[in-house]
């Protein structure tokens, strides 16, 4: 059975097409209209049909795909086997929810570290008897470049290349450029080296649009064997969803 999974994010929409547990087909939108799922159906005909979405107004998508499809509207009551004891579940990020149950999807026997790098850099744990407590917030690469120089008189604000490796703070913009960068694989590897102590045979899963370069460097990491790079988590998690 083919389903359909769609994360619409604030700057971008990712879409999946998945047989069972396997993605056969990825694609990124700016936007998403009915043409484009008339023909992602035509070509893939999906039984179930999945919609994680910031934005409330995906109305004429959901009509679309509910009379086409199996359709439901991801939600954080989508469990699946997996205990939500988040206090406030109605304030979790969908994103962190869907990258969860993704996690478990992947490694349903081990605990789970999901670090999400996006606009912010989320860090959230699936114990091994599958419950989730939540976790936590940092701000992402390019939020820590603007912070320093917006919230001083003199630095410059940093460009930074995703393909250069993290150099020594020979002059004002590479020390800039090495505190932020090699701060967040410092970071990273605190919490990896945390929760280690917490859960055994841990699992960590980098997921995000700043994962490739933060994947790179880990592999220096004592930690790298237990890393594991997944740009498609939310997506499985999002499919993982609607499984039977």
């Amino acid at each position: 059975m083919r389903r359909l999974s769609i994360d619409i994010g604030n700057s971008a929409v990712k879409v999946g097409v998945f047989a069972n547990k396997e993605i056969v087909h990825h694609q990124r939108f700016n936007k998403i209209g009915i043409l484009d799922l008339a023909q992602l159906i035509e070509k893939f005909s999906p039984a179930k049909s999945i919609i994680s979405s910031v934005n409330q107004e995906i109305g004429p998508l959901e009509v679309f795909l509910k009379k086409h499809t199996s359709y439901i509207r991801f939600s954080t009551m989508l469990t699946n086997g997996v205990h939500n004891r988040y206090k406030t579940p109605a304030t979790l990020g969908l994103d962190r929810w869907a990258a969860i149950l993704g996690a478990n999807g992947l490694h349903p026997t081990n605990a789970s570290l999901v670090v999400d790098a996006g606009t912010c850099i989320t860090y959230d744990v699936l114990t091994g008897s599958k419950e989730y407590f939540g976790g936590s917030i940092s701000p992402g690469i390019n939020m820590r470049f603007k912070a320093v120089h917006e919230f001083t008189g003199r630095l410059p604000l940093v460009e930074w290349d995703a393909n250069e490796d993290i150099v020594e703070g020979i002059d004002t913009q590479s020390a800039i450029k090495n505190g932020v960068l090699q701060g967040i694989i410092n970071e990273i590897e605190g919490f990896i080296a945390l929760n280690n102590k917490k859960e055994s045979a841990l699992k960590v899963i980098i997921t995000g649009g700043d994962a490739n370069f933060l994947y790179k460097q880990l592999q220096n990491s004592i930690f790298a064997p237990q890393i594991i790079k997944d740009p498609y988590l939310v997506l499985k998690g999002l499919n993982e969803a609607i499984a039977d």
